[in-house]
């Protein structure tokens, strides 16, 4: 008893030095108010939550609930991270401070005000600093480090989260998303210089506005980059636009502008940026035809059939389209399948000699590598995550001087040509339109498209969603199981395993050598079964939300029914999935049905 006396109080004393230290450190009023209310009432579990466990910068940046303590995003924390990544980029890239950085930010609440400090923290360090005066997407920012030239960008945003929620996002001198170790490099200099620099003096007036330039030549390097397309006079086709309470509304106008297409149909209660996301808690449109709602309604009340949706950031594009008396959302793998035979025919048409590639995660489906064999182009495959997509892709447009036509995420992530490297909504957005107005001219529509295509290449049926699990110490003894002390399983039911790849500690069966090809961390849980029937199943564990995601998909052959296939991949999953998760057992939490 004298001991657990002795653990808490040393504990709680911990709790109280933080938070005095917090005190010291903020200058902020509100959130010093947050803390000292805390301390005062003696709120030892809220303590905990705020100063316990400091809050992570990793290859995602930094992302999290907007309050008070080390454990959130606030103004402490977003200098701190500047402080750590101005001296780490210093450090890292040559001619750091002429290049500059660029600063990008959203509308949800603090996210200017987060841009400001970041600024402010690179200007006092003598860097050339470019501050986008007002809200803009994400694309935006990860387009200008490449277009600027310079030697990081930052874009202050949450993306598709709650709105609570908040995020610092950085990009390298390359203009992708920062990957291992450079975000290892900058997370040791925030923690060896965490004292908040004195930025009172500081005048942000010398900042550079570089949205007019920036988006002029974006426009400009779309129409360069993405396919063309001649609109008809009479186009036989109406689509609705929604920006979810984001920013990309205006964005997405001005490219359907420069592309010559026809204007979408607005919808209203979602057009205008909101920090609340009054219609969509969750303002994620992956999420399902629930986060369509409002546009459905708009949809029906105008006659339109389409339905093109960017998440706040305008990063992430998702499409419906009306399908008998109901709506049908595609999947971002059969997006990505659409794209890219619509990016390769219009490559093959332009009579471009250039050899052409595309890029896929890991958990995204295997068309596009069917289509690569049956078509003649390369196909690369990636960890998961647009910093590891992008990587490769700028790679090998650098290193072997290909084409890219196409780089996706399963997650409704995709990069059309090589003008940027991480997830474009906008420009997305302007291809599928275009694809609808083309296809409309021709007779048939998405849906129909996306049918010829399984007609040639096969039907492949996925089977991709999550279970949440709130506790890293079950999620670990899961993926623990599943290895069964190194003698992983199998066979599940009827189904056996042809290889297994478990690039948590290193290991696959289909290579020679047993190592893996893609890159191993300890620090992620990631197992993947292909199975003798062509099946493929990866588990893992999500790094930036407590679920445990399960991608499984199964290549039918050519002239298999699409119904057939799917009833195979259906049982195989139930055989898989309650084998390895036990989810009743374990507790883990299934997705809400729509």
């Amino acid at each position: 008893m004298v001991l657990n006396n002795y653990i808490k109080k040393t504990e709680m004393d911990y709790l109280y030095e933080q938070a005095a230290l917090w005190l010291k450190w903020d200058k902020t009023p509100e959130t010093r108010k947050e803390i000292e209310d805390l301390v005062a009432s003696k709120n030892e579990e809220e303590l905990k939550k705020r100063f316990c466990k400091r809050i992570e910068f990793g290859t995602a940046g930094l992302r999290g609930k907007m309050c008070a303590g080390f454990n959130c995003m606030n103004n402490l924390i977003v200098q701190q991270a500047s402080q750590g990544l101005a001296l780490a980029v210093e450090e890292l890239v040559q001619n750091a401070h002429e290049k500059g950085v660029v600063i990008g930010y959203d509308g949800r609440y603090h996210s200017k005000e987060f841009a400001a400090i970041t600024a402010k923290v690179f200007i006092s360090k003598g860097f050339k600093t470019y501050l986008f005066s007002t809200l803009c997407p994400t694309p935006w920012t990860a387009f200008a480090v490449g277009y600027l030239k310079t030697a990081c960008g930052v874009m202050v945003t949450a993306s598709h989260n709650p709105k609570a929620d908040n995020g610092y996002k950085v990009y390298w001198e390359n203009g992708c998303q920062i990957i291992e170790p450079i975000d290892a490099n900058i997370a040791s200099k925030i923690h060896s210089n965490l004292e908040p620099w004195d930025l009172s003096n500081v005048d942000i007036s010398k900042v550079i506005d570089p949205l007019a330039d920036v988006s002029a030549e974006y426009y400009k390097q779309m129409m360069l980059t993405i396919p063309h397309f001649e609109c008809p006079e009479q186009p036989k086709v109406k689509y609705v636009y929604t920006a979810m309470h984001g920013v990309g509304s205006k964005y997405v106008q001005d490219a359907f502008k420069t592309a010559k297409l026809p204007q979408p149909i607005l919808v209203p209660l979602q057009n205008e940026p909101d920090p609340e996301f009054p219609t969509v808690p969750f303002p994620n449109p992956e999420e399902g035809k629930g986060a369509l709602k409002c546009s459905i309604e708009v949809a029906e009340a105008n006659g339109a059939t389409v339905i093109i949706a960017n998440d706040p950031d305008a990063d992430r594009l998702s499409v419906a389209v009306k399908s008998g008396n109901g709506w049908r959302q595609f999947t971002g793998n059969e997006m990505s399948n659409l794209i890219a035979d619509w990016t390769y025919n219009k490559y093959v048409a332009s009579g471009d000699k250039t050899p052409a590639f595309m890029v896929r995660s890991t958990v995204s489906s295997s068309f596009i590598s069917k289509m690569g064999e049956v078509e003649g182009f390369d196909t690369y495959e990636t960890l998961t995550g647009f910093k590891w997509i992008g990587n490769k892709a700028k790679e090998i447009v650098d290193t072997q001087h290909k084409k890219l036509l196409m780089a996706y995420e399963e997650a409704i992530g995709f990069v059309i040509g090589n003008m940027s490297y991480d997830k474009d909504g906008v420009r997305a957005a302007v291809c599928f339109a275009a694809m609808a107005l083309e296809y409309a001219e021709q007779g048939f529509n998405l849906e129909d498209r996306l049918n010829m295509l399984y007609e040639k290449y096969g039907y492949f049926a996925s089977n991709n969603k999550y279970y949440f699990c709130y506790d890293p110490k079950l999620m670990e003894k899961i993926f623990n199981k599943m290895r069964n002390n190194g003698q992983y399983y199998w066979k599940f039911g009827k189904y056996a395993v042809k290889s297994i790849r478990d690039l948590t500690v290193g290991i696959d069966t289909a290579q020679p050598d047993k190592k893996p090809l893609l890159p191993v961390s300890a620090s992620t849980q990631m197992i993947t079964y292909t199975f003798e029937n062509g099946c493929k199943a990866t588990l893992r564990g999500s790094g930036t939300e407590p679920k445990l995601k399960y991608y499984i998909e199964l290549p039918g052959k050519k002239g298999v029914k699409p119904e057939d296939v799917i009833a195979e991949l259906m049982d195989l999953s139930h055989e898989l999935l309650q084998a390895s998760l036990e989810p009743e057992k374990n507790g883990l939490i299934p997705p809400k049905a729509e």
